[in-house]
Parts: structure tokens; C-alpha cells; sequence
């Protein structure tokens, strides 16, 4: 079976740190071609400053993952769609939830795959944690999910502006791992967003949510901290207390604790690959729902300026 010709759209760092070597390593694929307006692309490699020239000049493709700024993918993926072309949607997929919608809608009018990633569900301990938790009832949740924001956001502004989502961008991340291993759908009680009075978009969110049952999370976002940083999930149950740490990379249950090699990406483009060749796609907004949860009702205050 021939591999799928696929161009990366947005050559940013996580398109270069995770993309770039995820496609390399995955024989489904073969890299056609870049597109960026700003990166000069990769050796050897055909690069193109739109995706529109792409679209008329060639080299064919059959797929395209999105790696830009949310606020500009919508118009990039219906450039796609409409070409009969699979498209692949960094996190979060859009700007909006309509956007996301409305792309699912023309996907599946269209009959090519629409695959709405969330790397942090193919952390090494996510499927496990999902398994274990199956048969538990769910007591509480805690998440705390603090980084320095200069350390992996450096100089992008696009990340303060509406749409960017400010600090739940890797919130979104917990998010997506908490959809998906709790056995119960969740929704938000409450929320407070710190919002630089420079800036747009927060910087810190604390979270009040449950689940259908009535179990209590709590989640703790914050991109002011500095030295060993902390992405963990702790769920106390009737058979114990899980944890997951590392961003998803570490479990730990009552019998011990699992720490494999963490392979998001190459798994992400395994599942991009499968859902090609079965024509179907998967855009699961539970995450991005939560979010714009939390800025619909979430209260708002005003902290000090930020600057990077």
C-alpha cells in the first residue's frame, strides 16, 4: 500500500519537535511538502508559503496536518476539505466550537477524515488509567497543572489573543486525559480566569467541575511556574487513589507504579493513518467544550502585566 502524501502546514516548534520526526517514524506516511510564510522548511523536502500555492503548484498530497495558530485553521481546513484532502488539527482544532463543527459537517459531506487530535491521550499511562478506572466509582479528582509559559511558549504572541486560549492551552491537555479516562461525562460548576492586564487571555484558571455522579475535580492551571514543572492527575476511588503524572507518562495505582517510553505523536499519526484507511474521522470536542465552559462562566480577574 502506497504511504499517504501528507504536507505540514505551520513549521513552529511543535510542528519541528513532534510532527516532523512523528511522520518520519511512521511508514503510513511520507512527507510531501511544508508550508510557512516565515520558516525557510527542511532540507530536501518541497516548501511552499501558502497552502493555497501548495494547492495549485504541487506536489500532490493526500492529507495535511495543521500546525498554525487556531484562529487561522478553519479557512486552511475548508481549503482541504474541499480538494477531497484529510485534514489534521493540532490542538485545539479551532478558534470556536461552531468552526469545529462546521468542519466536521463539511468532512463528512466531503467523505475524507477530519481527525481533531489530543496527543496527551496516547500518554503511556493513559490507556491503563482508562482501564483501571473502568470498574471504580469515582470519589474526587485533582489536577495541578502548572509550566512556565517562557520555557514552551516563548515569544508567540498569537497565544494571548482571543482564540489563543491563553494558559488552557495546555490546560486543554488535562482536559483531554480527564474526558477520557473518567467512566462519567463532566461539566463545570464554577470557574475564576487571571487575566494579565496586558494580555488577553488568562494566565491562571482554577476549576471547579464534576461528573454525573456528583464527584468533585478540581483543577489548578498556572503559567507562572518556574523550576520542576507539574502535569499531574490524581483520582481517589473506591479501590484506592490513581495518579498520573508526568503529563500522562507515569501511573501509579495501589499495585505500583508503570513509567513507559511516551510515544504521543507516533501514535497520534497511527490513529490518523487508520482512520484514512477506514474513511471514517474523530472529532471528540468534549475538551474544548469544558474551556469554552470556563470562559462562558468563569469569573474574571484582573493580575499583573505580563511580558516575556
Amino acid at each position: 500500500m502506497d504511504p499517504i502524501r501528507i504536507a505540514v502546514v505551520g513549521l513552529g516548534k511543535i510542528a519541528r519537535d513532534q510532527h516532523l520526526p512523528a511522520i518520519a517514524g511512521t511508514p503510513a506516511f511520507s512527507l510531501a511538502a511544508t508550508v510557512s510564510p516565515h520558516d525557510p522548511g527542511t532540507e530536501g523536502i518541497p516548501h511552499l508559503s501558502s497552502l493555497d500555492e501548495l494547492l495549485k503548484k504541487g506536489p500532490a498530497i493526500d492529507a495535511v496536518a495543521l500546525c498554525t495558530p487556531p484562529q487561522v485553521r478553519y479557512g486552511l481546513a475548508v481549503q482541504a476539505l474541499e480538494r477531497g484532502i484529510h485534514v489534521f488539527l493540532e490542538k485545539p482544532p479551532a478558534a470556536t466550537l461552531s468552526e469545529v463543527a462546521a468542519l466536521r459537517d463539511r468532512a463528512d459531506k466531503a467523505g475524507v477524515t477530519l481527525f481533531a487530535s489530543w496527543h496527551s491521550r496516547f500518554a503511556a499511562g493513559v490507556a491503563p488509567a482508562r482501564a483501571w478506572l473502568a470498574e471504580r466509582r469515582i470519589e474526587k479528582v485533582s489536577i495541578v497543572w502548572r509550566e512556565d509559559v517562557r520555557v514552551w511558549h516563548p515569544g508567540q504572541a498569537w497565544i494571548w489573543e482571543p482564540g489563543g486560549l491563553g494558559v488552557f492551552d495546555p490546560g486543554i491537555n488535562a482536559l483531554s486525559i480527564l474526558t477520557h479516562i473518567l467512566p462519567r461525562p463532566v461539566f463545570l460548576r464554577t470557574a475564576t480566569l487571571s487575566i494579565p492586564e496586558n494580555r488577553a487571555a488568562p494566565i491562571a484558571a482554577d476549576l471547579s467541575m464534576c461528573d454525573t455522579s456528583g464527584a468533585e475535580i478540581h483543577m489548578d492551571l498556572d503559567w507562572r511556574q518556574t523550576g520542576p514543572q507539574s502535569w499531574d492527575i490524581v483520582v481517589e476511588t473506591d479501590a484506592g487513589t490513581l495518579r498520573l503524572s508526568r503529563g500522562g507518562s507515569v501511573l501509579t495505582t495501589p499495585t505500583g507504579t508503570e513509567h513507559n517510553e511516551d510515544l504521543e505523536y507516533p501514535g497520534l499519526y497511527s490513529r490518523f493513518a487508520n482512520l484514512i484507511r477506514g474513511g471514517r474521522s474523530d472529532v471528540d470536542m468534549a475538551p474544548f467544550r469544558l474551556v469554552a465552559d470556563a470562559f462562558l462562566r468563569g469569573h474574571r480577574e484582573t493580575v499583573e502585566a505580563f511580558h516575556d
